[in-house]
């Protein structure tokens, strides 16, 4: 199991943080998604031997928000 914090900009009201979770969730092998619309960050757990923080940040991306870092 690995944690990751990822800096996700773009994201202003509920509707986002809803959206960025489905977006995170949708990787697979994902444990736990909490997102911070304060400060636009998203902290994920998610089996390694099952996606890696690359798809993750892809899934966000085509969601249509802009991963910092």
């Amino acid at each position: 199991m690995k944690s990751e914090t990822i800096r996700v900009l773009g994201m202003t009201c509920d509707h986002c943080v809803q959206t960025v979770k489905k977006a995170v969730a949708d990787a697979g092998g994902v444990s736990q998604v909490d997102v911070d619309l304060e400060k636009k960050e998203v902290s994920v757990d998610f089996d390694d031997a099952q996606t890696d923080l690359k798809s993750i940040i892809e899934n966000i991306v085509e969601a249509g928000y802009e991963v910092e870092g």
